[in-house]
């Protein structure tokens, strides 16, 4: 179980809605993957409320019987009092019982709270898994080559960009070094990303990637995700997947001002175990343990129109950065199948990437209601003063090196010189094609 310092997290379905809309939770987490039964934690939250008022019960006749055996004890008649105090000592026994019982209760609905799927939303795909997501648009043509293309491993060495064989001897496998232009390109993504979304209204941030575990429940990430997180065991902390995390937590237990929704724009290393991807993408750099992502994260208010505008928002600054790159993407509406707990509605943008023949996800984009910021226990102050959960969102704006793959692929030409986009040529000292070294004689 993970809780924060201040008590058992939330959740972002209140019990009320749980107990009335059983058949649609359950659908969902069913639709979800998620192995949940409502039936279960009503049965324990009932059971808990019996013991709370067993408890509550006992305790108030305790307290009475002890209040009346002061005054007899003072006036000296302990005949009177002795058979009062004996009732008390059973009720503590009994209160202890319970107590116990009721501790164990409590622990079970937080465990099961901990469990429960965010809805999703009426235009989400009922599908298994990304073999069902949708097609929602797509933009630019994927190129056709009138030679033999190479794959970004094989422009990578031939532009001495990385070197996945070292990477691997140093750190295991999915692990790499970026060298030379490869490193600028890598860093060059991420600043276009970053200057895009500053001059959008998003507040760059370097965030802590090391944190600790409430921070990961509080998001949503534990405990499903548990076993796709690095942990540090000796510090208790664990190493977050998504600045997400961190932009988030950023304002946990506050009361924000959203009159005007808050954008953020974390910039930071990122680490996942790949925990299930045992030999899917073990060529070059698409599924990699490090990473590096420039992060959108939105709070708005808890108005399901407004926190849709911010989708549409966050998703189109994610295609604006992919046209600067020059890049063919589509848009794809994810199913349930494919989704997270966590999540109300997603979109995921797919990258042409010719040495696969087809889209790759390159980037991902999500409303999730105030699932977060119930858990979280992120509020504002609504137009009569009440307090509000807000909603909030995410989307990754760039994410390095698997962005790399595209841009290496699509850009190359007949002589593996790679072009490089118009976008990204001041962040790359003003050059405008990668060109290989001479061979040497």
């Amino acid at each position: 179980m993970y809780f924060s310092d201040k008590g058992a997290v939330k959740i972002m379905l209140s019990m009320q809605f749980i107990r009335d809309n059983q058949e649609r939770v359950q659908q969902t987490a069913i639709h979800k993957n998620i192995p949940f039964q409502v039936e279960e934690l009503l049965a324990w939250d009932a059971k808990r409320k019996e013991l709370l008022r067993q408890t509550e019960a006992i305790r108030a006749r305790r307290n009475q019987l002890s209040k009346e055996v002061a005054p007899l004890m003072k006036q000296g008649n302990r005949g009177a009092a002795e058979p009062l105090m004996a009732q008390v000592k059973d009720m503590n026994e009994t209160l202890g019982a319970l107590e116990t019982e009721l501790q164990a209760a409590e622990g079970r609905v937080s465990e099961l709270l901990l469990l429960v799927p965010n809805i999703v939303s009426e235009d989400t795909p009922i599908g298994k898994d990304d073999g069902d997501n949708v097609e929602v648009r797509r933009f630019g043509e994927a190129p056709v080559f009138d030679f033999e293309p190479r794959d970004h491993v094989a422009l990578g060495e031939m532009h001495d960009l990385f070197d996945i064989p070292r990477g691997v001897k140093t750190a295991g496998t999915r692990n790499y070094y970026l060298k030379g232009a490869g490193l600028y390109l890598h860093l060059a993504v991420q600043r276009l990303a970053l200057d895009y979304l500053a001059a959008h209204g998003f507040t760059p941030m370097d965030v802590p990637v090391m944190v600790r575990p409430e921070a990961l429940t509080r998001t949503g990430f534990f405990p499903a995700g548990q076993d796709q997180t690095f942990g540090i065991a000796d510090e208790g902390k664990w190493l977050v997947g998504t600045s997400e995390v961190s932009l988030v937590s950023y304002y946990s237990d506050e009361i924000v001002d959203v009159g005007e929704p808050i954008r953020l724009a974390g910039m930071s290393a990122c680490y996942r175990r790949e925990i299930g991807s045992a030999g899917r993408d073990v060529r070059g750099l698409y599924r990699v343990h490090q990473f590096a992502k420039v992060e959108q994260v939105v709070l708005c208010q808890n108005d399901p129109s407004v926190s849709e505008a911010m989708l549409q928002e966050i998703t189109g600054h994610a295609e604006a950065i992919l046209r600067m790159l020059e890049l063919p993407y589509r848009v794809m509406a994810v199913c349930t199948g494919d989704m997270s707990q966590k999540t109300y509605k997603q979109y995921d943008i797919e990258t042409w990437m010719p040495s696969r023949g087809a889209y790759g996800e390159t980037h991902s984009s999500s409303n999730l209601l105030d699932f977060q910021a119930r858990r979280s226990n992120i509020r504002y102050r609504d137009a009569d003063g009440n307090l509000q959960y807000c909603h909030t969102l995410n989307n990754t704006a760039v994410a390095s090196p698997r962005i790399l793959i595209p841009l290496l692929e699509n850009h190359q030409r007949p002589d593996g010189s790679i072009d490089i986009p118009q976008a990204l040529r001041p962040y790359m000292g003003g050059i405008d094609r990668l060109t290989p070294p001479e061979p040497e004689e």
